[in-house]
């Protein structure tokens, strides 16, 4: 009786699944080592703002947004390549090192406070800005915390932008967590998520530690492990986890 019951009960099972209705499994784009580590020769659109075509759109469409509420959305930086962020890195390291005579590790640990160790950059991706308010007086260096609060020349935009950004797909990358990691606050630096997700998605797949082990810029020879593993945890994965 068991096993006629065992038979009855597998043949229903098996007629259930023929009768149950198969979605075809959808295969997002796949990206390229190359392409995740700004290596690629990537198509980009609009003038002066230089992201795939997804993230130029969305970002046309914010920038209009902020337009009526009287904000001028400026592009500081958008797509960077692998080649652009190694000369921004050893440009620091440099200066660190033979300048300001710092030992190696710390020149680095200085380095990543803001900037990242090439082929590990957001802006490889196209879908990653910095940006300002065009409308502001504002003096100097643009790119500074204290500017984007109460009191400075950007607290308007970025009071829009907290309200109104995520609409668009834009979501801030390091935030101001109290329990955040890795690279300090910066209130200017947006990704667009539906594009950007699916990269680091995929980025996490790398050998991202063989990866910089082997990167040929200065300073890689005095790479430890534990600086890495840090830097992959700290810096690369601990972000909004909205982007996640």
């Amino acid at each position: 009786m068991q096993r006629r019951a065992f038979i009855q009960k597998s043949s229903l099972a098996a007629t259930a699944l023929l009768t149950v209705p198969h979605f075809p499994y959808k295969q997002g784009p796949l990206y390229s080592t190359e392409e995740l580590m700004g290596k690629a020769d990537l198509e980009l659109f609009g003038k002066g703002i230089n992201l795939r075509k997804e993230a130029h759109d969305a970002f046309v469409a914010m920038q209009k947004g902020a337009e009526a509420e009287g904000f001028n959305i400026k592009m500081v930086s958008s797509y960077r390549s692998y080649a652009r962020q190694k000369a921004i890195w050893e440009r620091k390291y440099v200066k660190y090192t033979d300048q300001d005579n710092m030992e190696p590790l710390d020149a680095m640990a200085k380095i990543i406070e803001y900037s990242t160790i090439p082929g590990t950059s957001r802006h490889h991706w196209g879908t990653d800005i910095d940006i300002i308010d065009a409308n502001a007086k504002v003096s100097g260096d643009v790119l500074v915390p204290s500017k984007f609060e109460e009191g400075g020349p950007f607290e308007g935009l970025k009071q829009w932008l907290d309200k109104c950004a995520n609409d668009y797909g834009f979501y801030l990358v390091y935030t101001d967590s109290y329990f955040r990691k890795g690279f300090k606050y910066e209130p200017w630096h947006y990704s667009y998520a539906p594009t950007a997700k699916p990269m680091l998605k995929q980025y996490r797949k790398l050998n991202i530690l063989k990866t910089l082990s082997e990167a040929d810029i200065l300073g890689a020879q005095h790479y430890t492990r534990a600086f890495l593993l840090d830097y992959i945890h700290n810096n690369i994965l601990d972000i909004n986890p909205e982007l996640l």
